[in-house]
């Protein structure tokens, strides 16, 4: 049996659609990253995607672990041309293509990105490679790469994935043994 715990990275404070943009995270909450740190397993294996904010949220966290290289496919969904735009922003200018995205997501695309299903195929391989060769894997990524592992855990569609809450330094483990299957959400330690 493989054990996850996915990590979100720490907050950027962005106000737009954060996807591929390479912002900073803010880890000046040292309490809250040593309470992470603590409430992980000592002897997981940490990796993340290679954007700044999930990278540096692993070195945080990773204390005395083995620290993997960063991994770019366990990125953020890319919202192409949408990147940093409020959702105001897009409204006006992507009216019917922004709802379709959010309420029918899977095949629609954002202008110069990715669609739901690639990317979830993406962080899907990555955590495929993962459980073949660790056993205990901590993974910094983003709100919408570990959404598709809670979709996939589940058996759920996107849509329904959305409805759960992903916050910045939480933990969502998932396991695999012949099948996955979430063991908890959202996890403030």
């Amino acid at each position: 049996m493989t054990r996850f715990w996915w990590v979100r990275h720490g907050p950027t404070h962005a106000k737009g659609m954060v996807g591929w943009t390479d912002l900073p995270a803010d880890l000046s909450d040292t309490a809250q990253i040593a309470r992470l740190r603590d409430y992980l397993p000592p002897d997981a294996v940490v990796v993340s995607s290679d954007l700044q904010r999930a990278a540096t949220t692993a070195d945080a966290i990773a204390g005395t672990r083995t620290r993997l290289p960063d991994d770019p496919d366990l990125r953020e969904i890319h919202f192409g041309n949408w990147e940093m735009l409020h959702h105001r922003e897009i409204e006006a200018r992507d009216p019917d293509l922004i709802r379709a995205f959010w309420d029918q997501p899977g095949d629609v695309r954002a202008p110069g990105g990715e669609t739901w299903n690639e990317a979830a195929m993406r962080v899907s391989r990555a955590a495929d490679a993962l459980a073949q060769h660790h056993r205990y894997v901590i993974v910094v990524a983003h709100f919408g790469a570990i959404l598709t592992q809670v979709q996939r855990a589940l058996a759920i569609p996107a849509y329904d994935a959305f409805a759960h809450r992903i916050d910045n330094l939480s933990v969502t483990s998932i396991g695999y043994d012949a099948q996955w299957h979430v063991e908890r959400i959202n996890h403030i330690p």
